[in-house]
């Protein structure tokens, strides 16, 4: 079972869904519970450094469970073969002791097998000890550059999207800078970083959990506000980035509908956006100089919905500070009175 499990989360590069893993039953509670302890205790600073630690600590938990399943397992075999060491291994301890010895390996000779058997198990104890070592390495870095790869983009869009990024922001800023010729590359960039994070993350979901390293930062943040700035351009504005506007919304959708297949959210199709909320962001766009497409609303709509629900969701569930569409809104007027009228007894 640890084996399977290994293979399933570390060395298979594509997701396992709806199979036996570990991972994802001991690591999904954990994170609730850590997220939890950490937004209840100390300010909010703390509260983050204690957020950020989640992702490398995560990754130790789930080293040392798999070490101690396999420790537990080959110690039931050394049990069974207890006769063919010398001295004879009396109870499940002793044998216990030999598979941690073994497995590190810290063996002091103290336990020696005899016969074939116990010497083929201690031989394979001791090859699983240093492919485990490997594997936890190789994954260690594999993790830590798709990590970095990903924040150098991050980091990169503040000076565009600012901080917390925002999707009509960077199409404000764009316009009144004379950056609107840089708004095709930047979606060229970013429809390239989300394939690539698209490959990286749902083969390591761990990569989800690591939050960016600077204040009001948020990984997801900054893809909704490139995203929202793509469906600006195709449903609402008139620009010449159209084009990459478009290759943006398709693998960007993709991204959204696999994380939700993976980390089984929610497939609501739901914009989020409120028209009112729309509404002041056209108008925003309008005096920053942009023409205005007609009918552009319904359009927005429909085409936020299809990511907008799952980017809220993953959202909250990392607990990543809110951006102007994407986060916690509960506190928005219009969703208070909403709240209030559905919780409103009906009258007879």
């Amino acid at each position: 079972m640890i084996f399977y499990d290994l293979f399933q989360s570390v060395v298979l590069p594509r997701p396992a869904v709806r199979k036996l893993q570990l991972s994802y039953l001991i690591g999904r509670p954990m994170w609730i519970s850590w997220r939890w302890l950490s937004q209840r205790t100390g300010g909010l600073d703390r509260s983050e450094r204690r957020l950020a630690a989640f992702g490398p600590l995560s990754l130790l938990v789930f080293f040392f469970i798999w070490g101690l399943g396999i420790v537990f397992g080959y110690g039931l075999v050394f049990y069974g073969l207890a006769d063919q060491f010398r001295p004879v291994l009396t109870n499940f301890s002793t044998s216990f002791y030999v598979s941690a010895t073994t497995l590190v390996p810290l063996s002091y000779g103290d336990f020696v097998p005899e016969q074939g058997l116990a010497r083929l198990f201690i031989v394979a104890e001791s090859v699983t000890g240093i492919g485990v070592a490997a594997v936890a390495i190789t994954l260690l870095f594999s993790l830590y550059d798709a990590f970095r790869s990903r924040e150098e983009a991050v980091i990169a869009l503040d000076a565009l999207a600012g901080a917390p990024p925002a999707g009509v922001y960077i199409l404000e800023y764009a316009a009144l800078r004379g950056l609107r010729p840089h708004l095709t590359e930047t979606f060229e960039e970013w429809w390239k970083w989300t394939a690539s994070v698209l490959e990286s993350h749902l083969a390591y979901p761990w990569l989800f959990f690591f939050r960016s390293s600077h204040d009001n930062e948020a990984w997801i943040n900054s893809f909704a506000a490139v995203m929202d700035a793509a469906v600006l351009v195709v449903s609402t504005v008139e620009d010449e980035s159209e084009g990459s506007a478009h290759l943006m919304l398709i693998v960007g959708n993709h991204f959204a509908e696999d994380t939700a297949w993976v980390l089984r959210l929610r497939g609501e199709y739901d914009a989020i956006i409120d028209r009112s909320e729309y509404e002041t962001a056209v108008e925003r766009l309008r005096k920053a100089g942009y023409k205005i497409k007609e009918g552009g609303w319904e359009k927005f709509r429909t085409l936020r919905a299809k990511y907008g629900s799952v980017v809220n969701q993953l959202a909250l569930l990392l607990a990543v500070p809110a951006a102007e569409w994407v986060g916690d809104r509960s506190y928005l007027p219009h969703r208070q009175r909403r709240r209030r009228a559905a919780k409103a007894p009906t009258q007879q």
